[in-house]
């Protein structure tokens, strides 16, 4: 629970309790952040006016992130075009201030079980194949078709596993700067383009006719899986 109102925290942090929930409570943003990034939680019950960091560069930065929580906005900003913004941005819930008590537990409990749900169902990729190269995006290994071993950085595996996931699909490099880097920190899109360049030199047997890194003139780019001849029958 993302609130620097007292009165409100304990009150909200009491009954959650009384339902049985584990709270960690963060009094500004950017103690939220920094929660967020050092140890996982179901939910999110994030205000939006926060001292430091607002609770809208919270939910733009952990979504910038990858951080999937699920994120219930609980704010005194009451107006069609908040909540369109917070939801828009990755929230998943939104409710206003003052609110009814028994709803708000209502809408954590339900996004809570969506959200065990949808984890259960989900295939969790811990590491992919593609023609002789392999990647582990939980160590940040990747072992080439040479046979050699390096290490990427945080970024570089993001980035490998935004486009894995969407292969086959074009991705434009603005959505590409928008999901890796985020809403504040917008490099060149040169930047996007060198780190292709390397994963082609990573991964690809002639970088200058790439099989799996495709360039889309004008576009963006494509991830393609094409299974290796000796592989098929």
């Amino acid at each position: 629970m993302v609130e620097d109102e007292e009165s409100l925290v304990e009150v909200i942090e009491m009954n959650l309790k009384l339902e049985g929930y584990d709270v960690t409570v963060a009094r500004n943003g950017s103690e939220a952040l920094e929660n967020a990034r050092s140890s996982r939680f179901d939910i999110c019950v994030l205000d939006i006016m926060l001292p430091e960091v607002d609770g809208f560069t919270v939910c733009k930065t952990l979504r910038s992130e990858n951080n999937n929580i699920p994120i219930l906005f609980l704010s005194a900003k009451s107006t069609s075009s908040d909540r369109i913004e917070g939801l828009k941005i990755g929230g998943d819930d939104y409710l206003t201030k003052p609110f009814n008590l028994e709803e708000l537990l209502l809408r954590i409990s339900n996004l809570h079980k969506r959200n065990r749900e949808t984890s259960s169902e989900a295939k969790v990729m811990d590491s992919y194949e593609f023609g002789n190269n392999a990647v582990n995006f939980n160590t940040f290994e990747i072992e080439t078709f040479e046979g050699n071993t390096h290490t990427l950085s945080k970024r570089e595996i993001h980035l490998l596993k935004f486009l894995i996931d969407r292969e086959g699909e074009v991705v434009s490099r603005e959505e590409i700067l928008d999901t890796i880097w985020g809403y504040d920190v917008y490099p060149s899109t040169r930047t996007i383009d060198n780190y292709i360049l390397a994963f082609r030199k990573y991964f690809e047997a002639n970088s200058k006719e790439p099989q799996y890194f495709q360039s889309i003139r004008g576009v963006g780019y494509k991830f393609v899986n094409r299974p290796n001849r000796a592989a098929t029958s």
